[in-house]
């Protein structure tokens, strides 16, 4: 019997041999593609990936595949032009980017397509780095998003995106370029909020225990102890902004339920802001484990500071001149080890939700696993670390001395929000609460008198 023939591989062009033109043609080589370049110094463009070939940016060039990846700037678009009769009913591919968001006044690939009228722009890839493409796409870059006005044009190119491993996202219209190519500027989108609300608290309680700590000192006991800014004072913020942020990566859902337990349905959407925060729960949550890492290093090396080293050197010697010992107190060495205790399992828990927040670990885990984690032992976590910050207190809520110019320490104002959270959670979770709560959330609804009024006057 005769052998049948091998069918031919799609040969596929890529006009530019930068970075990226290089990487994406490795990538479609390896993916059984044909691969020939366009280049205006095709014998000098540096090393291309082995089994391509290249050409100068010529008819010939133009003509050699249905589909082109023009992997060139903005301002190089104009040799292009001239090879409109030949790129005419051909999909060209425009990858491109700008160094700034509105720096032309319309779209990369809109302009492309004005040059070249006859043929059928897509923008795609764009938000795709050679990196990306050199090494395999992880989860984070696998998503590809295209636009285009023809249907056919737009698969074929969805279809060389799948060969590649990618996961391929229609965005419509070729007027939303504009957008994909506003992707790429965007640095860290979900991150900005957070972002912004640890660097107000962080600031906004560095200057109030700055002005408790440091400034009452200097100004009521003339004692200078600015040196106590850098760890002492720092040591002092960072567990305040820890137990806050995690507090508000839970407020949100709790606001969340006692919304569905007034409305009695699950079907109306939630305010656009409570929308926004309930999406950065896990940013919160990541920035807040930051600060926790902080404080915990900064707690070790309390040991080996000289102030400290110097305050216990000078009580020892003081009683020893005066002949004195120190009486040990049971009540103090419980709250201590109490203390240290529930920091160890708060942070130990703290460092469970921050691993399995990451992908490849979420991943592995089902949906019970992940929401049990999540939010059973979220809200244990909660509350080792406000029950930390309440033994820290200890006695000294009650202390006068503690107030300072009338002011409460920051650790005090740091327990309102956790403690907010962890009450409306206790109620959350009684029987007769969670009961109503668990049928609205299975699609159970509160229908409104007046309306079974209505229905049963018009039945």
């Amino acid at each position: 019997k005769e052998m049948t023939s091998a069918p031919e591989q799609e040969l596929l062009c890529i006009f530019g041999t930068g970075d990226f033109g290089r990487s994406l043609g490795q990538r479609l080589l390896q993916s059984g593609y044909r691969v020939v370049y366009g280049s205006r110094r095709p014998h000098s463009c540096g090393p291309l990936p082995q089994g391509a070939q290249v050409m100068s940016h010529t008819a010939a060039a133009a003509q050699s595949a249905s589909l082109v990846f023009v992997c060139i700037h903005r301002e190089h678009y104009d040799f292009l032009e001239t090879l409109a009769p030949e790129l005419k009913g051909k999909v060209l591919v425009d990858v491109s980017n700008n160094l700034k968001k509105n720096l032309y006044p319309e779209a990369n690939a809109e302009y492309l397509q004005r040059l070249i009228p006859g043929a059928h722009v897509v923008k795609a890839f764009n938000t795709l780095s050679a990196w990306a493409l050199q090494n395999g796409p992880s989860d984070a870059s696998r998503q590809v998003y295209l636009c285009g006005n023809s249907a056919e044009a737009k698969e074929a190119v969805s279809e060389v995106a799948t060969k590649l491993g990618l996961t391929v996202l229609d965005r419509g219209s070729l007027t939303a370029a504009r957008e994909l190519e506003d992707f790429p500027l965007q640095l860290f989108p979900e991150w900005r909020l957070p972002l912004r609300l640890a660097a107000s608290l962080a600031a906004a309680f560095f200057f109030y225990l700055l002005i408790r700590d440091v400034v009452y000192a200097y100004a009521e006991e003339g004692k200078d102890i600015s040196f106590r800014i850098m760890v002492s004072l720092a040591n002092k913020v960072f567990p305040i902004v820890s137990l806050i942020m995690l507090a508000l990566c839970y407020l949100p859902g709790v606001i969340a339920a006692f919304l569905q337990l007034y409305r009695g349905t699950k079907y109306k959407r939630f305010p656009d802001w409570l929308d926004r925060w309930m999406l950065c729960r896990k940013q919160l949550g990541l920035l807040a484990l930051a600060f926790a890492s902080l404080h915990v290093l900064y707690t070790l090396i309390i040991p080996i500071r000289y102030y400290v080293r110097f305050k216990i050197a000078e009580s020892t010697i003081s009683k020893i001149k005066e002949n004195k010992t120190s009486v040990f107190d049971t009540t103090l060495a419980w709250r201590a080890d109490s203390y240290y205790s529930m920091g160890i399992l708060g942070y130990a828990l703290y460092v469970l939700l921050g691993i399995t927040s990451l992908p490849s670990v979420s991943n592995a885990l089902s949906w019970r696993e992940f929401s049990f984690i999540q939010s059973k032992l979220g809200y244990l976590t909660l509350f080792f670390c406000t029950l930390h910050t309440y033994l820290y207190g200890g006695s000294r809520f009650l202390s006068p001395s503690t107030y300072k110019w009338y002011t409460p320490p920051g650790y005090i104002l740091s327990l309102v929000v956790p403690s907010v959270v962890l009450v409306l959670k206790l109620l959350i979770i009684l029987p007769c609460v969670d009961r109503t709560l668990t049928r609205i959330r299975r699609g159970w609804e509160r229908t409104d008198p007046e309306d079974d009024t209505k229905k049963s006057l018009l039945t």
